[in-house]
């Protein structure tokens, strides 16, 4: 049984139907020759794309000289009024700095000291879900609440039910379904002074998730200041001094920051555990493994993660059919020749961890779902050269060792008390905005599981 996968385009189609079958969906835009190529070529008007799927030149962009291969200005643009300065859309010196602040904030002693917050946000969602036994749900609204609860959790130690919390996460949903990725400057070369055009329901969105994370973090500026903080997140990105310049992050820096977390913490989260759940239920039998796994070693405790073996598993295999973010692009500073190509300064270079994941030349079953190809030679060598789920290299996600664990966690934690089962409803189709999500949503049905 294969895991529903978008259909993909004819390989010649005009520049007018590429842009709309991109504004349509980003995954079905692209031919069906990408997942067998190693390296691609799209002309426009305005300039030129390379999609990299060659392990060689992936590792070039991203490991060896990252600094030659700078986040694209073209991408960044949709997304500047929500994330203004972040951590996701800076390169150079800038983006240094604020790594250098917000690293040590994600290292392995601090995701042990916030993992009793992670743990009662799974709590929440478990207990949720409890109210929906013998209901058909639709699932991501339930991924996304509880990713949202993780975020707030161990960044601020407030519930989703925290009123600005609240409101940040509806504010959100508004946010996504504006397609804010989908702006006139990523096909268009314009000028700095010229206005972006976003959308109206965009900008406006965007200003207002910007206003009420201003107010928790001028909240919590005070706080540090009286000296009565959480020890979270917040506070330790706030307090650290970056030890090159001595700085700290003012206000303004933190709230990009904050943006940031809350929608690569959030809504990748939610895409990576929706999907996974879709599966268990797809996969029955791999279901009962996590399950019974749950109920045999996991408990409130750190060290617990590292049994949820099956977990894991399953978890990066979901990640590897369904990465949240598919595609990632940069432009190269210098003069390149790629695959006897010249390519010329300023192209986009796209890496895309969808067809990466499914290369044809490079996993065995690429589309099937198999949690135990981690443990073959072939999915091994996979893992070092052709998976990327949080990118790779200088830029890799700081926050993926948080991810996996949060993941692990409450895939684990709903399966020990819930079953997940299809309806009668079609499969759902992979689609691609800001993140991988179901066009019409996810639907299950919920079971309570006997212990």
């Amino acid at each position: 049984m294969i895991p529903p996968k978008p259909k993909s385009r004819a390989d010649k189609v005009s520049l007018r139907q590429y842009a709309k079958l991109f504004r349509r969906d980003i995954l079905s835009a692209q031919p069906a020759k990408l997942y067998r190529a190693w390296m691609a070529e799209f002309r426009t008007p305005f300039f030129r794309s390379y999609l990299v799927n060659q392990p060689e030149l992936v590792k070039t962009v991203l490991k060896e000289r990252p600094d030659d291969f700078p986040k694209s200005s073209r991408i960044s643009e949709g997304l500047r009024p929500l994330l203004g300065e972040s951590v996701f859309l800076t390169n150079g010196e800038t983006w240094k700095r604020q790594r250098r602040i917000i690293d040590p904030a994600f290292e392995g002693g601090r995701l042990r000291e916030i993992f009793p917050a992670i743990w009662a946000a799974s709590e929440a969602a478990v207990a949720r879900l409890a109210g929906e036994v013998g209901c058909e749900v639709e699932i991501e609204e339930h991924t996304s609440h509880a990713a949202a609860d993780v975020i707030f959790r161990t960044l601020f130690s407030i519930p989703i039910e925290h009123e600005i919390a609240s409101e940040v996460f509806h504010e959100f949903r508004a946010y996504q379904r504006s397609q804010p990725i989908l702006n006139i400057a990523a096909f268009i070369p314009l000028p700095r002074w010229m206005p972006r055009f976003f959308r109206s329901d965009t900008r406006k969105s965007a200003a207002k998730i910007r206003a009420l994370i201003t107010q928790l973090t001028a909240e919590r500026m005070a706080q540090i200041k009286a000296g009565d903080a959480p020890d979270d997140l917040a506070t330790k990105i706030m307090t650290t001094v970056d030890p090159v310049t001595g700085e700290t992050f003012s206000t303004e820096e933190m709230v990009d920051q904050v943006a940031i977390f809350f929608l690569a913490g959030h809504e990748t989260s939610a895409s990576a555990l929706a999907w996974a759940l879709y599966l268990m239920a797809l996969f029955p039998e791999w279901q009962e493994k996590v399950a019974s796994e749950a109920q045999a070693g996991l408990s409130n405790d750190f060290a617990s993660i590292s049994k949820l073996r099956i977990s894991r598993d399953v978890f990066r295999e979901t990640l590897r059919l369904y990465p949240p973010v598919p595609m990632m692009v940069r432009q190269n500073s210098c003069p390149e020749r790629f695959r006897d190509r010249d390519i010329k300064v300023g192209s986009q270079i796209v890496l895309s961890p969808w067809h990466l994941h499914r290369h044809e030349r490079l996993w065995d079953n690429p589309d099937g779902f198999d949690p135990e190809r981690w443990g073959t030679e072939n999915g091994k060598k996979c893992m070092r050269e052709a998976y990327m789920p949080f990118s790779s290299g200088a830029r890799v996600c700081t926050g993926a060792g948080f991810a996996m664990i949060e993941g692990v966690l409450i895939l684990s934690m709903i399966l020990q008390k819930h079953r997940v089962v299809l309806t009668d409803r079609a499969p759902p189709e992979p689609v691609a905005h800001l993140t991988v999500r179901a066009k019409d949503g996810i639907f299950l049905r919920l079971e309570k599981r006997e212990t």
